[in-house]
């Protein structure tokens, strides 16, 4: 059975830093999609990016394009999110999913099976 496990949560200072990894295990694939999630108190949960496990294609959402980047490590069945130009807003818990998706290019599952226990980031001065 898959598990993902996320880690590099934390407390930085507007403007930081952080690289989130999330490390699967279990039953993996070549053409595992791995995506992001978060969720801030009293907000709904937002998808953030994913990355193909295809080609290495990656989509993001409007309120993160140019500050995050996700990427894979196959070798290492890890993936990884790095945070950029963090805002407050940012804060929240971070999840880590993925699902089976063949599909090359910049598109993401419509759902997700796999769900990792999340990672708390806070962007506070």
């Amino acid at each position: 059975q898959l598990q993902l496990v996320e880690s590099g949560g934390g407390l930085v200072q507007p403007g930081g830093s952080l690289r989130l990894s999330c490390a699967a295990s279990g039953v993996t694939s070549p053409y595992l999609a791995i995506g992001w999630f978060r969720q801030a108190p009293g907000k709904e949960r937002e998808e953030i990016t994913c990355i193909s496990g295809n080609d290495g294609s990656s989509k993001y959402a409007d309120s993160v394009k140019g500050r995050f980047t996700t990427s894979r490590d196959n070798t290492k069945n890890t993936a990884y999110l790095q945070m950029n130009s963090l805002k407050p807003n940012d804060t929240g818990v971070y999840y880590c999913v993925a699902e089976q998706f063949p599909v090359a290019g910049p598109n993401c599952p419509s759902r997700y099976g796999t769900w990792g226990q999340g990672t708390q980031v806070t962007v506070s001065s």
